[in-house]
C-alpha cells in the first residue's frame, strides 16, 4: 500500500512526541525516517522505526541529549554524541564538517558514543546539497565474519561517498556486505530469495536464502577478502579518529549503541569540475547494457527516480509494519 509522505511523517512525529522528544527534534527525526522510506530505503525508514522506538524506551537512545565537543585541531574536530539520536548527531556532524570545509577547503568531524544513523546516504545527500563532496562511515556491532573465519568479528560498516552535481548528485551508499542485514530481513519478510548469493548457509555453502544466511550469521563481504579488509580499516579509522569504541566493545556491550562515526566534507575547486563529472558519467553510461532495453545508472540515480515516484503516487509501506506504528 502507499501513503502520502506528509501522513507518514506526521505519524512518526506523533509517536516521538509521546516519547518526550522536543517538537523540533521529533520533527527532524520524523522527516529523516519518512525521507528514507520515500527514497526506497524501507529498511531504515518505516521498517526500522519500531526498533528505534524500543531503543528509546530501553534507554539506549537519549531523546534530549546534545553532542559535546571534546577535542580537535585544524580542520579535525572530535565530539561525544552522549547517546543522543544517531541521525540528529550525524546531521550535526556533517553540518560542522561542511562549515569547516567552507572555511579551509576540508573538514573532518569524528564522533563517539553516538547511535545508529539509519540511512547513511542521508548525510551524503546533505553534503552534496551544500555543494560539497561528502564522505562518511560508521562502525557497527559485529555481524560479519572476517575472510576465512566463521564467527562474526567485523561490523557491516557502511561507507558513503557523495559528489555534487546539478542534474542529480552522485551518492554511493554501500554496506560492506553484499546485502545489508536490513535488506536480508526485508527479503526474508517478503519470503523471497536474493537476486545473487548474499552469504553462507549453516553447511558453509553460498546461498540466496536470506533466512539461511541470517541463521548462519555468515554474510558475504563485497569483493570477498577485499570487503573484509575494508570493513576492518573503517572500524580502525572511526575508532582512532573519534577515540570511541571499536566494533569489539560495541558488540560486547549488548544491543548496538555507542558507535563511532566520521564525517568529511571537501569543497570542490577548479573551473572544469562540472564538465569532468559529466564526462565521467557519460562515459559510464555509454556502455552497452547487458539486457535489451535496460539502462546504466550512476549511484544515486535510482534514488531520485524512486523519490519522484513516491511524491507523485505515495510512499510504499509494509501494511503490517504501518499498522504496528499506528498502534505505538
Amino acid at each position: 500500500m502507499t501513503i502520502p509522505f506528509e501522513k507518514i511523517k506526521a505519524e512518526f512525529k506523533r509517536v516521538l512526541l509521546s516519547l518526550n522528544f522536543s517538537d523540533s527534534k521529533a520533527d527532524e527525526c520524523a522527516q529523516i525516517f519518512a525521507e528514507n522510506s520515500r527514497d526506497g530505503v524501507h529498511t531504515h525508514g518505516l521498517n526500522r522505526f519500531p526498533t528505534f522506538v524500543q531503543y528509546v524506551k530501553d534507554g539506549y537512545v537519549v531523546p534530549d541529549a546534545e553532542p559535546t565537543k571534546e577535542g580537535g585541531f585544524g580542520s579535525l574536530e572530535q565530539w561525544n554524541g552522549n547517546l543522543g539520536p544517531g541521525m540528529l548527531n550525524a546531521r550535526f556532524c556533517m553540518d560542522r564538517a561542511i562549515g569547516l570545509a567552507t572555511e579551509s577547503g576540508i573538514g573532518c568531524v569524528a564522533i563517539k558514543n553516538t547511535n545508529h544513523w539509519m540511512r547513511g546516504g542521508t548525510y551524503g545527500w546533505q553534503a552534496a546539497d551544500a555543494g560539497m563532496i561528502g564522505l562518511c562511515f560508521t562502525n557497527t556491532i559485529a555481524n560479519m565474519p572476517p575472510w576465512g573465519g566463521i564467527d562474526p568479528r567485523l561490523g557491516n560498516n557502511p561507507l558513503i561517498i557523495a559528489v555534487p552535481r546539478k542534474n542529480g548528485h552522485v551518492v554511493l551508499d554501500m554496506a560492506i556486505s553484499q546485502y545489508s542485514i536490513g535488506k536480508l530481513n526485508f527479503y526474508k519478510s517478503k519470503g523471497e530469495q536474493l537476486p545473487l548469493p548474499g552469504g553462507y548457509d549453516t553447511d558453509g555453502k553460498l546461498s540466496t536464502d536470506p533466512t539461511a544466511i541470517l541463521e548462519s550469521g555468515r554474510v558475504l563481504p563485497v569483493g570477498f577478502w577485499k570487503g573484509s579488509g575494508l570493513s576492518l580499516v573503517l572500524d580502525l579509522l572511526a575508532t582512532v579518529l573519534s577515540q570511541g569504541r571499536p566494533t569489539a566493545a560495541i558488540t560486547n556491550g549488548g544491543p548496538e549503541s555507542g558507535v563511532s562515526q566520521v564525517f568529511i566534507a571537501i569543497k570542490p575547486t577548479g573551473a572544469q569540475t562540472e564538465s569532468l563529472v559529466e564526462e565521467i558519467i557519460a562515459y559510464s553510461k555509454s556502455s552497452r547494457p547487458e539486457k535489451e532495453g535496460a539502462a546504466i545508472y550512476y549511484p544515486g540515480e535510482n534514488t531520485l527516480r524512486t523519490r519522484e515516484k513516491s511524491l507523485m503516487e505515495g510512499v510504499w509501506v509494509d501494511e503490517k509494519i504501518w499498522e504496528k506504528v499506528k498502534n505505538l
